[in-house]
This record gives structure tokens, C-alpha cells and sequence, in this order.
């Protein structure tokens, strides 16, 4: 009886020990699970971390050009015969006008770019090296440009280039692009020769420059007879060479500063749309 006893005991015992080995077992599971847990939880918030951190790249191409996004296709070209500016696509309005001012920054450059700002009309200055002798031009012409205006080269000195040797126009060209680059970062890219007196060797240093050779299909306010602003602002509107991509040359002078916003408003009043020199087709 005692032995038998002894052995319900002993079985007892070890049922007990078995099931205080399973209940421990299942806790260490269960733990070891919430670790898992705890360290997916961590992962995942890890990955959304770097994926919120990860930066935009800002050369993004646009699958439908091919294009970084930023930079659109131009829309425009310079006729190198007409000097008139052109579509380069049907579906793009030639119903337009490009604004362009000569010989700044001299007098009045920095006012006629503010009241080209407030009508939200588009140009490019054509700059002249000998206008920019001193410091305080120098922020005259780097407020133009920050004002969103293209910077174009006239020439360091303003002759005509026909009647110069080939060494002597380079260094007219390239020193005042140094300089315009020295002072607002980049290098022009339109080149307007004096008098329009174009030759085979500026041709190529504004080619080997990334410049557009650009002159222009009219402008008056050089001739004695339209030194004010009223009849130039007249013969700017109502001549009969506005035509479609009339290319429009102007100068920093006092009757055209006065001219100016009636000359853009008489221009869209007559259904032109004002060029941004962006949209034109260059060389780079």
C-alpha cells in the first residue's frame, strides 16, 4: 500500500514539474513574439524615416520630352534672315513681339526695366561695356538681370566691328562677356553687333561663345525725328513694319524711358504677345 502510494506521488510530482515546464515555455514564446513584433514595428517606421528623408532629385525628366522638368522646349527661333522671330512649331502663336533695349545700363536701363516688370513685359538688355565702368553700375546691371531680364552682349566698346581687325573684335566680345559674367553669374546669350554691322568673325566668336546672333526688324528712336516720347511711341505702334515677330529695337534713352509703357500697351492693344526671350531658341 505504501509503495503504491509512493508511486501516485512521484507521478504526481513529475506531472506538475511537466506542466510547469510548458507553461514557461509558452510565456518565453510569447515574449520572444512581442519582441518581433516590437522590432517590425521599428523596421517599418525606420523605412518610412529614410523614405520621408530622401531627396527630390531636381533633374526629374519629363517621360513626354525628355526634358528636366524646369527646362522647356523653346518655342521660338531668330530668322538669321529677317532678324524676325519665328515659331519653331505649328500650334505656337505668331501673333508676337520681341522687346529689345541697346546701350544699357547708361541712363535710363534700371526705370525702363521696372516698368517693364510692372506690366509683366519680357525684353533683353543689350549691354555695353563702357557703361559698365564702376561699381555702382555693376549693381545697376545685376538688378536688371534679378528683375528676370536676359542679359545680351552690345560690345565692350561700341564700334563697328566691320572696320576693326579679327583680334580687336574678340576681345570686344568675350571681355564684356567675362565681365557681365563677373558681375551676374553667367555669360550673355544673344550678341547684337553695333550698327547691325555683323561680320564673319563675330559670327563665330558669338558661335563659339553659345550666343544668338540677333539684330532687329525696326526701331525709330534714334532719328531726330522721334526724339520724344509721344511720336515715338506712335511710330513704334502704328508703323507699318509691325508685323508678326516684329523683333523690336529700342535704346536707354530718356524719350523712349517716357515711351516705353505706352509702347507695350499700344503692342497688346493691338493684339501682340510679348516674346519671353526664354522660349527663344540658343545655341547652348
Amino acid at each position: 500500500m505504501k509503495k503504491r502510494c509512493l508511486t501516485i506521488l512521484v507521478s504526481l510530482i513529475a506531472a506538475l514539474f511537466l506542466f510547469a515546464c510548458q507553461q514557461e515555455e509558452e510565456k518565453s514564446n510569447d515574449a520572444q513574439g512581442d519582441r518581433q513584433s516590437e522590432l517590425d514595428v521599428e523596421e517599418m517606421s525606420d523605412n518610412d524615416t529614410l523614405k520621408e528623408e530622401e531627396p527630390e532629385n531636381d533633374l526629374e525628366v519629363d517621360n513626354d520630352t525628355d526634358q528636366p522638368k524646369g527646362e522647356e522646349e523653346p518655342l521660338y527661333t531668330i530668322n538669321p534672315s529677317t532678324w524676325a522671330v519665328e515659331p519653331l512649331e505649328e500650334g505656337t502663336n505668331p501673333q508676337v513681339a520681341l522687346i529689345t533695349i541697346d546701350d544699357a545700363p547708361d541712363q535710363y536701363a534700371l526705370d525702363m526695366a521696372h516698368t517693364l516688370k510692372a506690366l509683366d513685359a519680357p525684353a533683353i538688355f543689350f549691354v555695353n561695356g563702357r557703361f559698365l565702368q564702376t561699381e555702382e553700375k555693376h549693381h545697376v546691371l545685376k538688378e536688371i538681370h534679378e528683375l528676370g531680364f536676359m542679359i545680351g552682349n552690345h560690345t565692350s566698346t561700341h564700334p563697328n566691328l566691320g572696320e576693326i581687325s579679327e583680334e580687336e573684335q574678340r576681345k570686344e566680345i568675350i571681355e564684356l562677356n567675362d565681365l557681365v559674367e563677373e558681375i551676374i553669374g553667367e555669360r550673355p546669350k544673344f550678341f547684337r553687333a553695333p550698327f547691325g554691322a555683323n561680320t564673319d568673325t563675330s559670327h563665330a566668336v558669338a558661335e563659339e561663345e553659345g550666343m544668338v546672333v540677333m539684330n532687329w526688324t525696326y526701331g525709330y528712336d534714334w532719328e531726330p525725328d522721334y526724339t520724344n516720347a509721344e511720336a515715338l511711341a506712335d511710330i513704334m505702334i502704328n508703323t507699318p513694319y509691325l508685323s508678326a515677330g516684329a523683333n523690336l529695337l529700342m535704346h536707354d534713352r530718356e524719350w523712349t524711358n517716357e515711351a516705353l509703357e505706352t509702347i507695350v500697351t499700344g503692342l497688346r492693344d493691338k493684339g501682340y504677345e510679348l516674346v519671353d526671350p526664354t522660349t527663344l531658341k540658343r545655341l547652348d
